[in-house]
């Protein structure tokens, strides 16, 4: 590991940590001197990627969530836990998604429309409600809110995705505007161009875009925004393309 390393002394917690972004930016945050703690809804995952980051020497511990399951209260019982083993919460990174395939809206399922609103848009939002007091007891403080394109979602036959994702996106400009500057919490969003996942597999079965990237190429575009070099674009989404 560096000795400058960007994270040094910082707890993360990251949703969706056993998808692509998710598991590439927990590994990442790790190596840059962070305690990370991993949230995902599949423990035998969790374990996989724990196991990967305690391997190269890293602090992690795991927190099982389902979020389509998790109510507001089981929100607040992670950030009463994070505050008692922490004391504090510097950054939050949001890559869990929820998405099946695409569908005609008329043959669409209807409870897979609501699960895709809640896990990308509702559960977020709760998530970050709950964590927002332990964050304000850091010195420096990050929500990054991982986004897609809206002119690769936001048309025909996304569904439930599609439509989460206005929503997912409009959380940055409006949270962080409740900040005053002083703030030690700063709103984030990060837009990363293509990437090879299995959640972009559902949607392009044959795939011949030559800007997909793996997600590891956008791993460190989520520790610039963690760390306090992010500060700058406090209330932005970030666009990047690796």
């Amino acid at each position: 590991m560096s000795d400058a390393r960007r994270l040094d002394g910082r707890v993360v917690l990251v949703t969706g940590a056993t998808g692509g972004l998710g598991r590439e930016a927990a590994m990442a945050c790790a190596r840059e001197g962070a305690t990370v703690v991993i949230l995902g809804r599949k423990l035998a995952k969790l374990h996989r990627v724990h196991d990967a980051i305690a391997t190269e020497g890293g602090d992690v511990a795991i927190y099982p969530m389902d979020l389509e399951g998790a109510s507001p209260d089981d929100h607040l019982e992670l950030a009463e836990k994070l505050d008692s083993e922490f004391g504090r919460l510097d950054g939050l990174l949001h890559c869990a998604a929820h998405f099946n395939a695409l569908v005609p809206f008329p043959h669409s399922d209807p409870a897979d429309i609501a699960r895709a609103l809640h896990v990308n848009a509702t559960a977020p939002a709760w998530l970050t409600m709950a964590c927002l007091p332990v964050m304000q007891k850091s010195q420096d403080a990050a929500v990054v809110f991982v986004v897609d394109a809206p002119e690769r979602c936001e048309r025909p036959f996304w569904g439930g995705y599609g439509m989460a994702n206005p929503a997912r996106r409009a959380l940055v400009p409006m949270l962080a505007g409740e900040f005053v500057p002083e703030s030690p919490v700063r709103i984030h969003g990060l837009q990363p161009g293509p990437m090879k996942t299995e959640l972009r597999g559902r949607a392009w079965m044959e795939d011949f875009d030559p800007s997909v990237r793996l997600p590891s190429a956008y791993a460190p575009a989520c520790i610039e925004l963690l760390s306090s070099a992010g500060r700058p674009f406090t209330g932005q989404i970030r666009v990047v393309q690796a």
